[in-house]
């Protein structure tokens, strides 16, 4: 498995490109779950982790092909884009970064087809013209980007950090974030907290303006007080409805990836993160493929709460 120092994948030729990058995530995920109860595998997780917390908006099978070919990669984009919007070119000799790119088109009302794959399905839906569809979502294509190490030109002042923001105020921005996220919560005093070694807790609240209450214990220490109150809003995203004691231990570990990757993008220093991966053991690779989504889709969510 290709890690930060033995990256190897490539999608050189043209004619087996889609299926060999569909292979390629398949095979991590297998691998992760083949690994799921040592420290290789934790150690491959958690640099999926990185490469997700510089890439937040990217979906996790992106973040997974831009890991496996250039896990270093900080800021990618297409060779126009470079060239037009931040008068850089690509280098010469550089070798394509492959991901997928959405392909947008009028698509069917029913089946959510082009008009080409709708006319090879059995769809039978006739009630507006083709021309008059919805554009939309109809697949993925491979596209290739550049790593901003693979150009040269302009500097880009906006890579002078990772983070937006510091751990200073980003407890303010979290609590300010919580009514969007349907969370209600609350940094209690030490001497009034009654959870015992915990640092943070949440529930489900019933009949109330929030679907969870989230409650940490205050600290001096904003960058760990940040980092609880992530984890806690992870577990208000994951574990609400949820009722199943073993699946609530494996998405603990869901919780604590999400906190990792929002508390990476802000630079804090996420060290202290574990990853019980051996949790997962029973779970197959389409059940881990969902956990992965979880993870990029709750980190997303929360970063673009907290950018409003």
């Amino acid at each position: 498995m290709a890690t930060s120092s033995d990256a190897s994948a490539s999608f050189e030729e043209a004619d087996t490109r889609s299926e060999e990058m569909h292979s390629t995530i398949e095979a991590w995920i297998d691998e992760l779950v083949e690994a799921v109860d040592d420290a290789q595998g934790s150690e491959t997780f958690q640099e999926w982790l990185d490469v997700q917390s510089r890439f937040h908006d990217y979906s996790y099978r992106n973040t997974l092909l831009i890991k496996q070919q250039c896990p270093e990669a900080t800021k990618v984009a297409g060779y126009r884009t470079w060239q037009e919007e931040f008068d850089r070119h690509v280098k010469e000799g550089e070798s394509a970064i492959w991901i997928w790119a959405p392909i947008i088109a009028k698509r069917c009302p029913e089946c959510e087809n082009s008009w080409s794959y709708h006319e090879d399905s059995d769809c039978d839906y006739d009630e507006t013209p083709p021309e008059e569809w919805s554009k939309g979502l109809v697949g993925f294509n491979p596209a290739p980007v550049f790593d901003v190490s693979q150009t040269e030109g302009e500097p880009l002042p906006e890579l002078d950090t990772a983070a937006e923001g510091d751990a200073g105020n980003l407890v303010s921005r979290l609590t300010e974030a919580a009514e969007t996220l349907d969370v209600d919560v609350r940094i209690v005093p030490t001497t009034e907290w009654s959870h015992g070694e915990a640092k943070g807790v949440c529930r489900s609240l019933q009949g109330r303006d929030a679907d969870a209450l989230v409650e940490v214990q205050a600290r001096s220490n904003d960058a760990d007080l940040a980092g609880t109150l992530i984890h806690e809003y992870a577990h208000a995203q994951l574990h609400l409805g949820v009722d199943n004691e073993a699946e609530r231990v494996k998405r603990e570990v869901e919780a604590e990836a999400v906190a990792y990757v929002v508390g990476r993008y802000f630079d804090l220093d996420m060290s202290g993160s574990a990853f019980y991966l051996a949790a997962w053991e029973s779970d197959d690779s389409e059940v881990v493929r969902d956990r992965l989504q979880r993870i990029s889709h709750t980190s997303q969510q929360i970063l673009e709460c907290l950018s409003n």
